[in-house]
């Protein structure tokens, strides 16, 4: 299960590393099934938009600071991370 956690992070770098800010934080809340994606430091929105793809886009003026994307847990990422569980 570690080593499955490692992969899933090392998955993930490409994509950092692609990012103009490569900072990245990640909070999953399991109870709302609810992934926040922070980037860079911690500032308060100042406006949002919902997608037909349930995320939230959050800005601050006109730079994205980051996401929050519902029904985490139906999407493919995490379907393989709870497959591999049972």
């Amino acid at each position: 299960m570690v080593k499955r956690d490692i992969e899933i992070y090392l998955e993930l770098l490409p994509y950092i590393q692609g990012s103009p800010q490569q900072t990245i934080w990640l909070s999953y809340d399991q109870e709302a099934d609810v992934l926040y994606v922070s980037l860079g430091n911690s500032i308060p929105a100042t406006d949002s938009e919902l997608t037909d793809e349930d995320i939230i886009i959050r800005y601050h003026g006109d730079r994205v600071i980051g996401n929050t994307i519902l029904h985490a847990s139906r999407r493919s990422l995490f379907r393989s991370s709870e497959e591999d569980a049972q």
